[in-house]
């Protein structure tokens, strides 16, 4: 059986958010693999790579420093504690596939999967900010593709302009 990713993030999501909120209510009793079952349950033969949900809920939490480090400068108007919970969450998730190269995720895939949760989610903007945050992230983990970009439009500029000058 395939698995569906799309759905494992939507219960990665709900999870993240679900800790999240009862780790700030102060929940004597809030524990992840628990959260993560329960969440899980009604969608695991839907779901089929149950461990891709819990990769990525596991790997934001223990990466959530660092996580928050790199998104805080891509953001700079907006303290995280100030973005929605979905929206940080889903922030979360995308730059967690960008950097985490086990996941094997392609930067695009992580990029619209988590503006397509933003769409879904969040706010009427959130899609937009998500996507520039994220867009910024992937150009600032890898200059290199960046730099390359803009020389080939530079050489396709030239050339275009090349052919509009008048003939002698």
């Amino acid at each position: 059986m395939a698995s569906n990713r799309h759905l494992g993030r939507i219960v990665a999501l709900q999870s993240l958010y679900e800790y999240e909120f009862r780790m700030k209510a102060g929940d004597p009793a809030v524990e992840i693999d628990i959260i993560i079952a329960k969440n899980i349950s009604p969608y695991e033969k839907a779901l089929g790579d149950v461990d891709f949900v819990k990769r990525i809920t596991v790997g934001v939490i223990s990466d959530q420093k660092d996580l928050d480090a790199h998104l805080q400068p891509l953001a700079p108007k907006w303290d995280l504690d100030a973005i929605s919970a979905i929206d940080r969450n889903i922030l979360r998730i995308g730059l967690f596939e960008l950097l985490n190269t086990d996941v094997k995720i392609p930067p695009k895939v992580a990029i619209n999967e988590a503006v397509e949760l933003a769409k879904a989610f969040g706010s009427e903007n959130s899609s937009k900010f998500v996507n520039g945050v994220l867009g910024a992230a992937y150009k600032a983990l890898n200059p290199e593709e960046e730099s390359e970009s803009n020389a080939k439009q530079s050489k396709s500029e030239s050339r275009s302009t090349a052919k509009d000058l008048p003939k002698k």
